[in-house]
């Protein structure tokens, strides 16, 4: 393996985060550290702002696919690391810095020892939004290269490093972003019978909401719908004619998101008679649920179980999002959790992952990708 520091390469990508679609620096940083491996070994296609690389297997007979996200989130970093993020209100909080040193460390180790299969590194943008996967699922680039088998992981705050979490069937939820905007009359303050009062009304309503999953979704299931941001108003003596709230939905089945949403309509219609006012409503983008393949998941299993120094967790589904769900539907294969060590969560300012994860999954995943050779 080329000795290469990826602590050093995902501290590099750590301070250049940028939004889905709009990862221009990172797909240069990247671009330039795969154009300086020998060329004749693999073959490179950009797509958008994201990459396919494709590692000539010696003897193929499939094509076996790692995918990596590659975007930030518009989060303003408070970690206070040397390194941090020079690009003011974006950071990776949610790991993809990590996700890319490692599978730039992988793509390295395959490019100087191949195995007999063809091998395809996914350089995915847009996971955070508004959703890579499913265009670049739909891209000719990608068709042309279509893995039988592909693989992706996800930093976990709350596991060690040296653990990794997985599960057979769902791993993530189904979810949906949600956009409510209110349209009322403002007005003087002193004169609220002449208006529409737009805070009162989406004050109102995030209180409904909560009516949702305690009386409309089946106890047995399970769903979230949370409102992360309200907006409304300009001044204290000023009633406030528009407001917008942002949010998500998650559920653990494609049932109980439609059964969601059918009941939020249903409010809706009747916030509006109530409250007089135009209501809109957008979904935003909505990821398929992570599916781990049972047969794909058990192979992987049986590999950890029987290597030394690497501690498996069998998890419970989680409530996360992720559109690598849209790859799985198509395509076989799983996701996991990697034990990263931190006291703050995912898309949290002040996460601070232990970088020890990043060579432990380099070993790990090259281990189970030679595991593969020959076996079908």
């Amino acid at each position: 393996m080329i000795a290469k520091d990826f602590k050093t390469i995902r501290r590099d990508l750590h301070k250049i985060p940028e939004l889905g679609f709009q990862e221009f620096k990172t797909q240069k940083y990247l671009i330039d550290y795969i154009t300086d491996l020998p060329a004749h070994r693999y073959q490179l296609k950009k797509w958008k702002t994201g990459l396919l690389v494709k590692v000539p297997g010696t003897n193929p007979s499939r094509v076996i696919g790692y995918r990596s996200d590659i975007d930030g989130l518009p989060i303003k970093e408070e970690t206070g690391l040397e390194f941090h993020s020079t690009h003011e209100g974006r950071m990776h909080a949610c790991g993809h810095d990590l996700h890319m040193s490692i599978a730039l460390g992988v793509l390295t180790h395959f490019v100087q020892s191949p195995i007999e299969d063809d091998l395809l590194f996914i350089f995915q943008p847009a996971e955070e939004g508004p959703g890579g996967a499913q265009p670049m699922l739909d891209s000719s680039e990608l068709n042309e290269w279509m893995p039988d088998a592909i693989f992706a992981l996800h930093i976990a705050p709350e596991y060690e490093v040296g653990t990794v979490a997985i599960k057979e069937g769902l791993l993530f939820a189904n979810t949906s972003e949600l956009f409510i905007t209110f349209k009322g009359k403002g007005g003087h303050a002193a004169y609220p019978h002449q208006t529409k009062d737009m805070i009162v009304a989406a004050s109102y309503f995030v209180t409904q909401l909560q009516s949702i999953v305690s009386r409309n979704v089946d106890p047995l299931d399970s769903a979230v719908i949370t409102i992360g941001k309200m907006e409304s108003g300009t001044v204290q003596n000023i009633i406030a004619e528009t407001a917008t709230l942002e949010g998500t939905i998650r559920t653990l089945s494609p049932k109980s998101m439609k059964s969601v949403k059918t009941r939020l309509e249903a409010l809706v219609e009747g916030m509006k008679i109530s409250y007089d006012c135009d209501i809109e409503v957008d979904y935003g983008s909505m990821y398929q649920q992570v599916y781990n393949d049972p047969k794909w998941t058990k192979d992987f299993v049986t590999f950890i179980e029987k290597t030394e120094n690497r501690n498996l967790v069998i998890c419970k589904e989680a409530m996360t999002g992720e559109d690598f769900g849209y790859m799985l539907e198509k395509i076989p294969g799983f996701m996991f959790w990697l034990g990263v060590n931190s006291p703050y969560g995912l898309h949290h300012s002040k996460l601070v992952p232990d970088e020890g994860a990043i060579d432990f999954a380099i070993s790990l995943l090259t281990d189970y990708f030679e595991s593969l050779n020959g076996k079908n």
